[in-house]
């Protein structure tokens, strides 16, 4: 799919307009999109172009790293307290406001972005004459999209408007802020429906699209964000034995351009550089390079997390440069071919969302303390180069298994959502000295254009 991207930006511009009244749930350009949605091809861009909004600024590109990643007790915003790095550090100690956080607000207008275009293939392909097996797939490849979307807006808002269908801004007003336990039950029905119409692989030219496992696999992750283990296990089962993935034979072999979308891989957000308007800007963000020359650098891990991996374990070097370590003095990761520079917002580092070693945790998780919960953990250290862990390991299991998704996930936007779903949020940030908020604030445009909207509490 890294080659079809280019096409993407041919629907982008119908589709990327940005309502002044209202979260960007409609397009742009009524008469232009009337005139586009006529074939099997033209559905083909209109589903790139909801692919392309993984690749914004408010979502893979900045937000969700700065929101699922960075306000966690994983990484912080570095040295730099001037300009951006000023935003991310107040972002990162709970800081900000919703009338001036842009980052937090391009978080919630960007998915929204996804959102509208999902919808609106959603709502217009039936009417489209084409080969049904395709249009089941984008089908599939849509509401998958618009659930991810959807995932990250109600893990990190909460309240927030669930809208299905194509709409004009007029009827975007009336839309009201629902619970985020309604919001996931709708992602299930949407999910179980998109693993259905999805296929388990694709040949080369569409490598990157969404496929059986990954519907799976995020259906799975919302069952336990609900609480709902039970109905988690099968599906997780289901992905472990009938889809074909399994652990890369070296953690480091997960990490970078020649190991994308590798056996491992259940779903990531393809980034090409190279002056194609696709590239990353976050592997620039993240630099060593930024250190040595400005000290800007983004997303720093902190020293709770470099004490995190245990003596011997082989995915601290793969995944961040420890102080005083081989690379520079300070901590920053490595997982995104950090130490080489790109033109800015053009490097060409994926960012994977879902992959095999989580699925094996999570069935950990949906299972409770078992001999097998263990044995699925193993499999994951074992590769890490560490020794197994049992019911006489010290701790409780949900201690164990929250610190092994720590370390394995580490940098992959997992540990807010995990902090979360665990319970366990409010005591790690008070022992990190923070004052936390479990759900960032609604952005003040959207209340201040919904008189109904309530905000989260400060």
């Amino acid at each position: 799919m890294k080659n079809q991207l280019t096409y993407i930006l041919i629907l982008s511009f119908f589709l990327t307009g940005c309502s002044k009244e209202f979260t960007d749930l409609s397009p742009i350009s009524q008469r232009n999109v009337n005139a586009f949605y006529r074939n099997g091809d033209d559905m083909i861009i209109a589903v790139n172009a909801a692919y392309k909004a993984l690749q914004m600024n408010g979502t893979y590109n900045q937000s969700y790293w700065l929101l699922n990643e960075m306000r966690s007790d994983n990484t912080d915003g570095g040295f730099d307290q001037t300009g951006l790095g000023a935003d991310l550090n107040i972002l990162d100690n709970f800081g900000e406001n919703a009338a001036t956080s842009e980052l937090v607000t391009a978080s919630y207008l960007d998915s929204y972005v996804g959102v509208s275009r999902c919808n609106l293939i959603l709502s217009r392909i039936d009417a489209v004459s084409m080969a049904d097996d395709l249009k089941n797939r984008i089908k599939g490849e849509s509401l998958f999209l618009r659930a991810l979307f959807y995932y990250n807006l109600a893990v990190d808002f909460g309240r927030i408007p669930l809208v299905l269908k194509e709409i004009s801004v007029e009827e975007g007003k009336s839309f009201p802020q629902v619970p985020a336990a309604d919001v996931y039950k709708q992602l299930v029905t949407d999910l179980i429906q998109a693993e259905t119409f999805l296929p388990i692989r694709y040949g080369s030219a569409d490598l990157g699209r969404a496929t059986k496992g990954a519907a799976a696999t995020l259906l799975a992750k919302i069952y336990l964000t609900m609480g709902n283990k039970a109905d988690a296990v099968p599906v997780l089962r289901r992905v472990i034995s009938t889809y074909g993935y399994s652990l890369v034979t070296s953690y480091a072999r997960i990490w970078g351009i020649a190991n994308e979308n590798n056996v491992e891989s259940v779903f990531e957000v393809q980034f090409k550089g190279g002056g194609t308007n696709t590239g990353n800007a976050f592997t620039n963000a993240f630099s060593a390079l930024l250190i040595q020359s400005t000290g800007s650098y983004k997303n720093r891990p902190t020293a709770d997390m470099e004490a995190a991996y245990e003596r011997g374990d082989q995915r601290l070097s793969a995944s961040m440069n420890p102080l005083g370590g081989p690379l520079n003095a300070n901590r920053f990761i490595l997982k995104y071919g950090t130490t080489t520079a790109y033109n800015e917002g053009d490097a060409d580092y994926n960012f994977i969302v879902l992959r095999y070693a989580d699925v094996l945790l999570m069935l950990a998780e949906a299972l409770g303390e078992t001999t097998e919960s263990y044995a699925l953990i193993n499999q994951v250290r074992t590769r890490a180069g560490l020794a197994g862990l049992s019911a006489a390991s010290p701790g409780t299991f949900t201690d164990k298994l929250l610190h092994e998704r720590r370390v394995e996930l580490a940098f992959e936007n997992h540990r807010w959502p995990d902090l979360l779903r665990f319970g366990k949020a409010r005591e790690v940030m008070v022992a990190q000295g923070k004052t936390p908020r479990l759900l960032f604030l609604i952005p003040q445009r959207e209340l201040d254009i919904n008189s109904t909207y309530t905000q989260n509490p400060l």
